[in-house]
């Protein structure tokens, strides 16, 4: 099994879509209500839907970068607002937060072999 896609909802596509482009990612699907980006990297997607009902989306979405400080010092040169700025958490993984024009909570991090193993990580079967 694998993670096909994430689909965010946004307000305002073309706005939408400006910023993601800022970001980096590389536009596939370019429709009035819905367009779809693949990262530079790996074969990870994900899209956005136009959604102009009060949503309340209180999901994250992750980006993962190799040279996150240095990443992050281009965007901002790009004029991306962070909310927090690279900063090492608990859990191991250096973050910065920022947010799409929708509002849309976006993490960008470096997380390196912590990611898929962690000092905790646990190893759970399934049993029937």
């Amino acid at each position: 099994m694998n993670l096909n896609q994430v689909t965010l909802p946004v307000k305002n596509m073309p706005e939408a879509v400006a910023f993601y482009l800022r970001l980096g990612f590389m536009q596939i699907v370019d429709a009035p209500h819905y367009a779809r980006f693949c990262c530079p990297e790996g074969d990870a997607s994900f899209s956005l839907l136009l959604d102009d009902s009060d949503y309340l989306n209180g999901a994250t979405i992750y980006f993962e970068h190799k040279n996150l400080t240095q990443w992050c010092d281009e965007l901002k040169n790009k004029g991306i607002h962070f909310e927090q700025a690279p900063t090492l958490q608990s859990y191991l993984w250096q973050e910065a937060i920022i947010r799409d024009p929708s509002g849309n909570k976006i993490k960008l991090y470096w997380a390196g072999e912590n990611r898929l193993n962690p000092p905790w990580r646990v190893e759970i079967v399934e049993t029937l």
